[in-house]
């Protein structure tokens, strides 16, 4: 991942960004919550370079309606794509329950992104071998040459994902 600007991302951000490693950026809110994010290269894409983007909060702390938190996710996610030629896979932690909320709530946030016409957002359920749904999307530029490459990839791999094997397989 080409190494992003702290400088640029605060000075769009809302609360004070600090970089944890190479590919993680952490934030503390008002309600002393830290939320930590980060960008793990993936290779589930063979048709583009793609990154898992993870959206944490160790201590679970709460955060309630804050709208800095997401205004300052979206600066961090701004500043990858102004870096990075890559789509972003999102996927929604499952361990609480609570993915469908969360899959909403990015939803929400990314329609209300001021720039989200610069970037194609593709949310996708994925069902496991319990028909318990797990949220996932792609995020990407429109102008990424691999665009179209990534999008179908995504897409496949996810119906792939979807399919009930037959009998014998």
């Amino acid at each position: 991942m080409n190494p992003l600007s702290l400088s640029s991302i605060n000075s769009n951000s809302p609360y004070e960004v600090k970089q944890r490693g190479d590919e993680t950026f952490s934030f503390i809110t008002d309600s002393s919550a830290e939320i930590f994010v980060s960008f793990e290269e993936d290779d589930i894409l063979q048709s583009g370079l793609s990154y898992q983007f993870g959206i944490s909060n160790p201590k679970g702390s709460k955060s309630p309606r804050d709208l800095k938190v997401r205004d300052t996710i979206l600066s961090i996610v701004q500043e990858f794509f102004e870096k990075n030629q890559a789509g972003l896979l999102y996927i929604c932690e499952t361990g609480d329950g609570m993915q469908k909320m969360r899959n909403r709530l990015f939803k929400y946030w990314f329609s209300l992104y001021g720039k989200s016409d610069d970037y194609y957002f593709q949310p996708m359920t994925i069902y496991d071998e319990d028909e318990n749904e797990n949220f996932a999307a792609l995020i990407i530029r429109y102008d990424n040459p691999k665009f179209s490459d990534i999008v179908k990839e995504f897409t496949t791999t996810i119906n792939l994902l979807n399919s009930k094997p037959t009998a014998g397989e």
